[in-house]
């Protein structure tokens, strides 16, 4: 059950709100039409219309004019704020129920502020990028997500090979993450089936945007549909249409035959570390509001996630890569807090940015930011422990902009805050705008 909202709430009168010109030009009416009754008034007074007796006490008559004046201003003061608290409850009754205590001076309020935040472009994929949108939608509602379509392996993967569509998996992840916390439909797009033939596996977000691939004929527009259901703070993008493969060399020994891996899903398990990953097919047209979306931006975030298999998927995508590096934006990469099994085993923080560099050229980013705590962490999820550490924080030559900040989650020592991340960054706009 909706709790009450307050009897007043001074949001409408918070600059931005759009709401006072609206409030002056009502009073500006009412007083008129006041105008025009006392004219009316004062014509039957003076012609000697004869009132009723009970219109003497009515019209306070009995009290001196200034009186009557405090009194009649004080009452339609409190008549006004009363009829603007019972719009917004007659407004909110036509709104899905909510938990949380809220009025339609907040909702207003935050969907103002929202819009009037920084253009801010997020590219990556996985956990980590949609814990970095839950974080930074409540600084900005001009949220761009531009979301890895190369994985393979899960329930995308099979949807990928059965239906030929796009993989879902990555971009549900992220429009669940932009939707509103206590969704009931952001809760069911990430319900995923423990039985059933054929079902066990799947997701139900994942279904859903194939179904509306084939009913819209397109994976974007599904994509869009399937966010205007969630009604998520922002948007969500491939960087390309095209049905592209993640392929990496691996680094063996010396004398050891050459070995490459196709399929996001398989990278990881080469047993090999990574030498260096590409598209096939090798130039995929990038996806046009993707691109539009990295001109217009204010910041451009890269990552957390996993930088082989997640970003640099994005990055490889000739199209996206040449935007960000003409870019104006603040460009930011954020390294990951922990080392990924098959991946990054034994990555430092100069390991990560000599990747991205090697892959797409240091030009593409003014800065990074990694964790500065580095406390040892002993509370790893046992099928995590000897597989992963902390990335060390090894960049101190001035070889490349590093911010350091905390940045870590308690609860989960492998993840980032997604406020505490979101903040920071936050931050680092700010100060670049000066």
């Amino acid at each position: 059950m909706r709790n009450k909202p307050p009897v007043f709430n001074t949001k409408w009168f918070y600059p931005g709100m759009g709401v006072k010109r609206w409030l002056v030009l009502l009073l500006v009416a009412v007083t008129l039409g006041a105008l025009g009754l006392s004219f009316v008034l004062r014509e039957l007074y003076t012609t000697g219309f004869r009132f009723p007796a009970w219109a003497y006490y009515v019209t306070l008559q009995f009290w001196p004019r200034w009186v009557r004046a405090i009194i009649l201003g004080l009452l339609s003061s409190s008549l006004l704020f009363i009829a603007m608290q019972g719009l917004s409850r007659s407004v909110l009754s036509a709104l899905p129920s909510q938990e949380q205590p809220f009025s339609l001076a907040d909702m207003v309020y935050e969907q103002r502020r929202g819009s009037a935040g920084p253009r801010v472009v997020a590219i990556g994929g996985g956990h980590g990028l949609s814990t970095l949108l839950s974080g930074i939608k409540d600084h900005t509602a001009n949220i761009t997500a531009i979301v890895n379509v190369a994985d393979d392996g899960g329930s995308s993967g099979r949807l990928r090979r059965e239906f030929g569509v796009l993989p879902p998996g990555d971009i549900r992840r992220c429009i669940a993450a932009l939707a509103e916390e206590e969704s009931l439909m952001a809760q069911l797009f990430e319900y995923r089936f423990g039985q059933g033939e054929g079902l066990r596996g799947h997701t139900f977000g994942n279904l859903f945007i194939t179904a509306l691939d084939d009913i819209t004929g397109s994976f974007d527009q599904a994509v869009k549909a399937a966010s205007r259901v969630l009604a998520v703070r922002g948007r969500v993008l491939p960087p390309t249409l095209e049905d592209v493969t993640l392929v990496a060399d691996l680094l063996v020994p010396a004398g050891a035959e050459a070995r490459t891996i196709r399929g996001e899903s398989l990278i990881g398990k080469g047993g090999h570390p990574i030498q260096r990953v590409f598209l096939d097919p090798p130039d995929p047209p990038a996806y046009r509001d993707a691109v539009k979306a990295i001109e217009q931006a204010d910041l451009i975030i890269l990552g957390p996630g996993s930088l082989f298999t997640s970003i640099l998927p994005v990055l490889l995508v000739t199209g996206i890569r040449h935007a960000i590096c003409r870019s104006h934006a603040l460009r930011v990469y954020v390294c990951n807090v922990a080392t990924e099994p098959g991946e990054t085993d034994q990555f430092g923080v100069r390991a990560h940015l000599e990747a991205l560099r090697d892959h797409v050229g240091i030009d593409c980013v003014d800065l990074a930011l990694a964790n500065s705590n580095g406390e040892p962490v002993d509370n790893f999820a046992p099928e995590w422990q000897g597989r992963t550490q902390i990335v060390p924080l090894d960049v101190e030559d001035g070889a490349f902009n590093v911010v350091a900040a905390d940045i870590i989650n308690p609860a989960n020592p492998l993840r980032h805050d997604p406020r505490k991340l979101a903040r920071e960054l936050m931050r680092l706009l700010r100060e670049r705008r000066g």
